[in-house]
């Protein structure tokens, strides 16, 4: 009994915590800061002609006829699912209203490695839009069944359709020979000419979205004159219009909980990251989460600053997957001369990180590899991003050296790396290390 008593109380706190959570969230609707969201059109900001061109080509949906093609193409976080999907949502309202049977049928290509699993998946969601039975295995049938099965459950159930293939160029599939030719080469073929030749009843409209400008020269050659799209064009949001889109979202608080700066702040952090209206909209989400996980009633600048590291060191910890050893130790010994300096450096200098490296091997009793294989190592955190280079002269006589700025937070950088078991030990030296950092600076600036 006294177990069961316990159990209850248990399961009684556990509720009540949760109900305490939600009673005292900053959050009044989270969804809106979900960057997937379908939102309202007057919650669009600045792209008042991506959203006329869609229109206008999505129209002849409304009058019986077929769409053209379309290929969104610009950076990521520009505006592109946002506006094809507000769009499509609208058309589909309008034409159930009317008895039609419109269809809007989207995968997101990201993580869809064959031309086979794309199909399926086309299939998976075409029959549950439809709400009927997908009707083929996943495995043991060919592709063609698969693709005759999709066929089928577009012209039994849509008179129009519009079919979203979402971040398309990533849907490369297995290429065994440079030559091959990429699967949404063969898929954009396939699903474009299918009214033509009859598979399908009714129409059927591909609008493909890439971040890559020169998509169509990778296309085969019937592929890209059967797709023959109509290009709406994304461009970068600069920091105005970051803000305008945050202010739009503002009611995922409650009233008085944002104190000023959130917004500004949020949006130049993520303009500064070329314009992404995502990671805007993450950071606004991750700083109100911040100010819940920490029992606050307000969300304040500290909590947008902590909310952007937070990110950083989530996608320097994915760029960092796979880097060997020694190439962390490298990566982590020019990243703590900036965070132990006690003078303000821009920019590391390779002869100065070199001699930290050289140390922390020593103490951490790993192989110390040349300088040679130190450069070679940081040229791959180049183009990981993590730092960018340039090569100084130190006066006549003096030679060349490499300097390197980190993209991040230098500092994020360090504690992220110190993540792995090796370079947590050196952490316990922290004064020495940090003595060694400024001794190898000053004989670097002063021994000109």
């Amino acid at each position: 009994m006294a177990d069961g008593d316990d159990q209850q109380s248990l399961s009684q706190s556990i509720k009540g915590r949760l109900q305490e959570g939600v009673q005292n969230s900053v959050f009044r609707d989270k969804g809106l800061l979900d960057p997937d969201a379908v939102i309202d059109e007057d919650r669009i900001v600045g792209r008042d002609d991506q959203l006329d061109d869609i229109i206008t080509y999505l129209r002849p949906a409304l009058q019986g006829n077929r769409p053209p093609n379309m290929l969104l193409y610009g950076p990521s976080g520009t505006g592109k699912s946002l506006i094809i999907n507000a769009v499509c949502q609208q058309v589909l309202e309008l034409a159930n209203a009317q008895d039609d049977r419109f269809g809007v049928i989207k995968i997101n290509c990201q993580t869809i490695k064959s031309h086979d699993r794309a199909v399926y998946r086309l299939v998976e969601n075409a029959a549950n839009e439809a709400d009927v039975e997908v009707g083929v295995p996943q495995s043991g049938v060919s592709t063609d069944q698969k693709l005759n099965r999709f066929y089928e459950i577009l012209s039994n159930n849509f008179d129009s359709v519009i079919i979203i293939l979402d971040e398309v160029d990533l849907l490369v599939g297995r290429q065994r020979d440079p030559n091959d030719e990429p699967a949404y080469s063969k898929l954009l073929y396939q699903l474009s000419r299918a009214s033509q030749l009859g598979q399908i009843e009714g129409h059927v409209s591909v609008a493909a979205l890439t971040n890559d400008p020169r998509f169509m020269e990778n296309l085969d050659g019937r592929a890209e004159s059967s797709f023959n799209p109509q290009d709406v064009v994304f461009s970068d949001y600069d920091a105005d219009q970051l803000q305008s889109i945050l202010r739009r979202r503002r009611d995922a608080y409650r009233d008085d909980v944002l104190e000023d700066g959130i917004i500004p702040l949020s949006s130049a952090f993520a303009a500064q990251d070329h314009g992404d209206a995502r990671k805007a909209i993450d950071l606004f989400r991750k700083a109100g989460e911040i100010a819940d996980r920490e029992g606050g009633d307000t969300v304040h600048e500290g909590h947008v600053r902590d909310a952007q590291k937070e990110a950083e060191r989530d996608r320097t910890l994915t760029q960092m997957q796979g880097l060997s050893t020694q190439k962390k130790l490298s990566l982590y010994a020019t990243a703590i001369v900036p965070v132990y300096s006690q003078r303000n450096l821009n920019a590391v200098p390779s002869t100065v990180a070199y001699r930290v490296y050289q140390y922390l091997t020593d103490l951490l009793d790993a192989d110390t590899k040349s300088r040679d294989s130190y450069l070679r190592y940081m040229s791959e955190a180049e183009t990981y991003n993590f730092v960018t280079s340039e090569k100084r002269g130190r006066g006549y006589g003096s030679g060349v050296h490499k300097e390197y700025t980190f993209v991040d937070d230098p500092g994020v950088v360090a504690e992220t790396l110190r993540a792995d078991i090796r370079i947590e030990e050196a952490d316990n030296e922290g004064d020495l290390i940090k003595s060694v950092v400024n001794a190898q600076i000053d004989d670097f600036f002063e021994g000109k």
